[in-house]
């Protein structure tokens, strides 16, 4: 486990951790198929060399950090296909990131998703499901050893709660990320600033902000008051989020852009998301490395 905060460690190496890219869709640029449902679950059982090989990229590609390919591994998820046991399903994903980051000093961060489709306004769950299924998850990335867990694209206040509240409660290391809509609130209303106030009496790593364009991103962050540790994975898909088949629409020399404009802010960590892959991710470890200008 994660003994410092991001921060801290930000500052030793006097630049922020460098997150790795997209899984499902740099898969589907690679011709795989996508589960509606599980999204890139199955391949972990079907293709497990294939997500290995993605990590090893992402590793070699500079990243400091690494995500299990646990996006849709949450009971709530699984449940809907009839399977009542995540078990298998996440010790196969956290095993395929250990297999891959042998040798090399990464962090395995494991990935915990909204309960249900993470740009779903309106949810089916009950609280209580949704408690179940957050809980569940997270003791089983923690009991397969992941170094923190990754609460990405957290767009409801209910949820965010609970798995800052269960975290907190129980000493494990995470990080929440926040997925917001154009009007730079959550899909359940809130604005971006309410939110940041509630997670300030959080013990929450870093605070994050994912999925969201790049566009949107410029406007979030010159008009709030960011946490001392912080950080952020844009979208870099083209089309709508809710396309089936997500490709690349903001090229890595495109991105460094958002990336260049954030450092004045001192982010902990930066990463890319839908649409990226290991250029994106190298391209920005070339120039916080100094290899490359802007």
């Amino acid at each position: 486990m994660i003994s410092t905060n991001l921060f801290q460690i930000a500052i030793e190496n006097k630049k922020p951790l460098l997150i790795d890219g997209a899984m499902g869709s740099y898969l589907q640029q690679k011709e795989y198929e996508t589960d509606e449902v599980l999204w890139t679950s199955k391949l972990n059982f079907s293709n497990p060399d294939a997500i290995r090989m993605i990590h090893e990229e992402y590793i070699e590609a500079g990243a400091d950090i690494i995500t299990t390919n646990t996006f849709r591994t949450n009971p709530a998820a699984l449940k809907t296909i009839g399977i009542d046991n995540p078990k298998d399903y996440v010790r196969q994903a956290v095993e395929i990131a250990k297999q891959a980051s042998q040798d090399n000093k990464v962090i395995i961060a494991g990935s915990n998703a909204p309960a249900e489709d993470c740009y779903q306004r309106k949810r089916t769950l009950s609280y209580d499901q949704l408690e179940l299924n957050h809980k569940y998850h997270i003791d089983l990335l923690i009991d397969n050893q992941v170094d923190f867990i990754l609460n990405e694209t957290q767009s409801h206040k209910d949820e965010i709660e609970i798995i800052c509240d269960y975290c907190d409660r129980n000493k494990i290391t995470y990080i929440i990320s926040l997925y917001l809509d154009d009007s730079l609130k959550l899909l359940s209303g809130e604005s971006i600033n309410d939110v940041l106030v509630s997670l300030e009496a959080s013990n929450a790593l870093a605070v994050g902000i994912n999925c969201i364009s790049p566009e949107l991103f410029k406007r979030i962050i010159g008009s709030i008051v960011l946490p001392e540790s912080w950080g952020f994975y844009l979208n870099c898909g083209s089309g709508k989020k809710t396309d089936k088949i997500i490709h690349c629409g903001v090229q890595p020399d495109e991105y460094i852009k958002s990336v260049i404009e954030s450092l004045e802010y001192h982010p902990s960590f930066i990463g890319a998301c839908c649409g990226s892959s290991p250029k994106h991710i190298r391209r920005i470890r070339e120039f916080l490395d100094g290899k490359i200008s802007s």
